[in-house]
């Protein structure tokens, strides 16, 4: 391999013909816009991930309730890169990477690099509470919101053939901890599923009837917007009939449901959509970690005295002006684009890189299917128009054709019908039908 020095602006690959090898950890926004944007670069690209698809997080709440398939926000990672030359996709789940031997490992190999770019994402965090998590599953791949979607569904179905009040009442009963956008979307998505889209499809229950608590420690729902904002958010969550719980920390999590001031709540679903942790590359690379587990990287996203090693996303601590860089996707990609033009630059020679500068081009959030906010600096903006512009900017940024127009027309359907066309309880999560002694046949857990 390449022999390589990693000192700032002493960037050079000796060895004759070999040119610079590129690998890419992890294919999600960071890290496919890293690869797209060394297209044209005279390196050689290894993009490896442990799932063959790329997957656009923002819209995985619209799976998980039913108005979305999974494919219609996923698309395959080497259909994506295929016109690309330089670039080969490795599906392997890396277990490690040795920054003095420059290799990233994996179970069965070893894959040198001359430059490694880390875009790893998040998992969630129980902050420090793990032992919730079979009862309050969170939302971050495909397999969540599908499974999800399972036990959203389902509960309607079990609900419709429960005598018990208490036991029905429960089932109908779906509590969401952490109001960050995740959780005011999602809230609102179930609301309209209980209330609208199903309101007339059971004979035994009233889907009206479902009760949606949205549980947030802070004294406000989604801190990371405007307060005007975030309460013109809440007034449309009341509107959708869910109920806002601000300054209520959850003290337990069980299968029953959650307690919070003492008061236990019983219910059939709980969702986790509060905090992340990263996840474990940073440990893999010795770095210095902050409180979630993320690298701290200089102003370069360089791993601290390693110029050829880039972290980039959920994967790292970053500060601009003395403020954390916020843990998005427009942060991830603006990250692996500028991670991919430093490594033009050092390859051509050139050796005064300017430091990563993040540009906060805005949030954005929608509540329900027709009323959105948005935050764009000096502009901001709420209802109808912000939910037009949530569509279109979530629209742009999705990968390829065929997912553009099916989130379009689904967005397009969904709001003059109401309908959820999804609505799918998949085979792999559906209980086995069994008889009980009487002869009666009931559902059974698989």
């Amino acid at each position: 391999m390449d022999a390589l020095h990693t000192q700032r602006g002493s960037t050079t690959i000796t060895g004759a013909a070999k040119r610079p090898h590129v690998v890419i950890v992890g294919a999600g926004f960071g890290g496919l816009n890293a690869a797209q944007a060394l297209k044209d670069a005279p390196v050689d690209i290894t993009v490896i991930d442990r799932n063959n698809h790329h997957l656009f997080q923002p819209l995985l709440y619209q799976v998980a309730t039913a108005v979305l398939s999974p494919a219609d926000i996923s698309a395959p990672i080497r259909h994506i890169l295929r016109k690309q030359k330089n670039t080969k996709v490795l599906l392997a789940e890396v277990t490690g990477i040795d920054r003095d031997q420059q290799v990233v490992l994996t179970a069965d190999r070893s894959i040198p690099y001359d430059y490694l770019i880390v875009a790893t994402g998040a998992s969630h965090s129980y902050f420090g509470n793990d032992h919730w998590a079979p009862f309050a599953p969170g939302l971050k791949s495909i397999a969540d919101a599908t499974a999800l979607r399972h036990k959203i569904l389902l509960a309607f179905e079990e609900a419709e053939q429960e005598t018990d009040p208490d036991r029905q009442r429960a089932l109908l009963t779906f509590i969401l901890i952490g109001a960050g956008p995740t959780g005011v979307e999602m809230s609102g998505a179930i609301a309209e599923l209980a209330h609208v889209a199903l309101a007339s499809d059971f004979r035994n229950i009233d889907p009206k009837s479902a009760r949606i608590i949205l549980v947030e420690a802070l004294p406000r729902i989604m801190p990371a917007f405007d307060e005007k904002l975030a309460k013109k958010a809440q007034d449309g969550l009341h509107q959708l009939g869910v109920e806002v719980r601000t300054s209520s920390a959850v003290q337990e999590v069980n299968e029953h449901g959650v307690v919070i001031a003492g008061q236990q709540i019983e219910a059939g679903t709980v969702i986790w959509t509060a905090g992340v942790s990263a996840s474990p590359a940073g440990k893999w690379l010795g770095a210095e970690l902050d409180r979630a587990g993320r690298a701290k990287v200089d102003e370069y996203l360089n791993l601290p005295g390693y110029a050829n090693i880039f972290i980039i996303g959920d994967t790292s601590s970053a500060t601009q002006d003395g403020k954390p860089i916020p843990g998005i996707a427009p942060a991830a990609m603006q990250g692996g684009i500028y991670a991919a033009s430093v490594i033009k630059e050092r390859v051509a020679g050139k050796l005064n890189s300017q430091p990563f500068r993040y540009h906060n081009r805005g949030n954005l959030a929608t509540v329900g299917r027709s009323y959105g906010i948005a935050d764009l600096g000096k502009v901001k903006f709420t209802g109808f128009p912000a939910w037009v512009f949530w569509i279109v900017a979530h629209i742009f940024f999705l990968i390829g054709f065929r997912n553009r127009f099916m989130v379009l027309f689904q967005s397009f359907w969904g709001y003059i019908t109401f309908q959820r066309n999804a609505r799918l309880i998949t085979h792999e999560h559906q209980p086995a039908i069994a008889k009980t002694k009487s002869g009666e046949r009931e559902l059974q857990p698989r």
